[in-house]
């Protein structure tokens, strides 16, 4: 849920601070106080555009920072670990905003930067706010069949899983198939060059690893005489006076002196001969490799006549030998595969055959399953549209298949599966009777539409898991019976979530959990916006005012505490 917001010079805003708690939540006051601007505060923490003009006069920036407390297997976590951001559900998640008087806007999550389509994925899932003249997801005809699949649980999940697997297979070897039948025209061409490369290669006979070897072969073989020149001279210094019979001689003198002092001059005796029989070995190992050293000037005009083929391969077909041989290999399937074209493509159109009857009979399935679920789902949403007193309203979920000219032929129709199946889906509805069924989306009534998008979000918020739910005057247009169904149903959908409104109405507001008065004030000569949580007795004055307008009287004031008695008792019985 959201824990705590905080705003700083956010339009008339200077500095307010709120800490929010579970339950339903409602924000009243006079218009034009300013309580569309913490709705507005919320949308840019979910990801909303923001603006330069939306900074309070005289500021360079404003800020926003939002916390909330989410469950361990709230969907969130993996979207920011897949982000790369760290997170712990026994620690708050908070996101800051920040946009700047130049119009700039920074984002951070957890304290790491984000950019504006991370934020946005983030805050879908964190915060859905629904405004009577928005453009929802609820009325976007592309989320519809996503939310017919969420409603029906496990039944669709289950079917769907396996028609995507189906699906996956299916467009794996279709492209495959359809590859090799577009090759045609080039076929011969790409054959013959395939073989000349092949051959070519082959000619070469190349080993893993040779231009390396061959190339230290080739240093050696350079500067033979160099390096015989080089190990002769250091193979006579060792041998001979000034070294092995220079330290031989030393050795003499010492065995003289160790007759006197053998305490003190034994452990450099033993040196010196731990070093002689050293240098005795390199010498014998100096020598042995001069005997080894190869002056071939024929052996060189073969490295280096081999390395300018390999250089003429590997400008050709890779950076390597490694490179080469591994587009040797590829080729030779390429070729492989189009020598045996005919026989390979007449294997795949076999198996795609298989695969399609297998998809389409999948999805046919889970056409049913939807069919079965549209038609519960439909039921349902027309309980919840009585309980808020549109009880002679018609809904309908419409599934039709995904019907495209450029699609694939399956009895006698042009069909283009997806991985979501082959349906469409679209909501209907006819809020009164007599009235042809219509797209939601052109309900041209503001307050069936608030009503409407609340009985949707009564049954679907149970499914998309999104904490926070923020209603923007859901209650405009509606009155009497009416506003009272509202209000008892922000209260039953409070008990799964967390629920804000913004409302004039007192029969929504006293059914809250908790009520805030957003007020303008002016102080040193500016105009802000200050934001105050109401205890009992300031709930009551609040009502008495939305009851009687800005004067109060004790009439008022006895109406006030006798709805939120009534609204008490209504909600315990719920």
């Amino acid at each position: 849920m959201l824990v705590h917001l905080s705003i700083r010079n956010l339009a008339v805003v200077e500095a307010v601070d709120i800490t929010f708690h579970s339950g339903f939540h409602v924000l009243t006051g006079e218009t034009g106080a300013g309580k569309s601007i913490i709705i507005d505060a919320l949308g840019l923490i979910a990801g909303g555009r923001g603006s330069a003009d939306l900074i309070r006069y005289g500021c360079d920036r404003a800020e926003m920072e939002a916390s909330f407390d989410l469950p361990e297997g709230h969907p969130v976590w993996g979207s920011l670990a897949n982000f790369g951001i760290g997170g712990d559900h026994t620690e708050s998640l908070i996101i800051r905003r920040e946009i700047s008087a130049q119009g700039k806007s920074t984002a951070r999550i957890n304290g790491q930067l984000v950019n504006l389509s991370m934020l946005r994925e983030i805050g879908e899932s964190l915060i859905n706010l629904h405004g009577q003249h928005e453009h929802q997801t609820l009325l976007r005809p592309e989320r519809h069949l996503e939310l017919l699949d969420a409603y029906g649980g496990d039944d669709i999940g289950t079917a769907k899983a396996s028609y995507q697997e189906s699906y996956a297979a299916f467009v794996k070897v279709n492209k495959e198939w359809n590859e090799l039948r577009n090759t045609s025209q080039q076929t011969l061409q790409m054959l013959d060059l395939y073989r000349f490369q092949l051959e070519e290669i082959s000619a070469a006979g190349l080993k893993s690893g040779e231009d390396e070897l061959l190339a230290e072969e080739k240093v050696r073989l350079s500067h033979s005489e160099k390096m015989m020149d080089s190990v002769s001279k250091a193979y006579e210094l060792l041998y001979g006076s000034q070294g092995l019979e220079a330290v031989a001689k030393a050795i003499s003198r010492l065995n003289e002196v160790a007759a006197y002092d053998s305490k003190q001059v034994n452990p450099l005796l033993e040196q010196l001969q731990s070093a002689y029989y050293q240098l005795e070995d390199a010498s014998f190992g100096l020598r042995s490799y001069r005997e080894n050293i190869e002056f071939n000037p024929e052996r060189l005009e073969e490295v280096e006549d081999r390395l300018n083929l390999i250089t003429t391969l590997r400008r050709k077909y890779g950076d390597s030998v490694e490179g080469i041989l591994e587009y040797y290999e590829k080729i030779s399937r390429e070729a492989d595969t189009l020598e045996n074209k005919d026989e390979l493509l007449e294997q795949l159109q076999e198996r795609r055959n298989e695969l399609l009857s297998e998809l389409m009979a999948k999805a046919v399935k889970l056409s049913d399953i939807r069919k079965a679920k549209a038609e519960e789902l439909a039921a349902q949403i027309e309980n919840e549209l009585k309980d808020l007193q549109m009880d002679r309203t018609s809904f309908q979920v419409k599934l039709a298949r995904n019907e495209d000219p450029s699609g694939i032929e399956w009895e006698g129709r042009r069909i283009r599966p997806s991985k979501h199946g082959i349906d469409n889906a679209e909501f209907l509805i006819s809020p009164n009777p007599g009235e042809p069924l219509r797209p939601l989306g052109k309900i041209a009534s503001g307050g069936e539409l608030s009503r409407i998008m609340l009985g949707l979000k009564s049954i679907f918020a149970r499914h998309d898991e999104v904490p926070v739910l923020i209603f923007d005057e859901v209650d405009t247009g509606v009155s009497g019976r009416a506003a009272q169904s509202i209000a008892e149903k922000l209260y039953r959908l409070s008990r799964t979530c967390q629920v804000f409104s913004i409302t004039h109405l007192p029969q929504v507001a006293c059914m809250a959990d908790q009520q805030y008065l957003i007020e303008k004030v002016v102080e040193d000569g500016r105009t802000m916006t200050r934001v105050q949580q109401l205890n009992d007795v300031e709930r009551v004055n609040e009502l008495a005012r939305m009851l009687g307008g800005v004067e109060i009287t004790e009439k008022t004031q006895h109406h006030a505490q006798e709805m939120l008695n009534l609204a008490k008792a209504q909600k315990e019985s719920i």
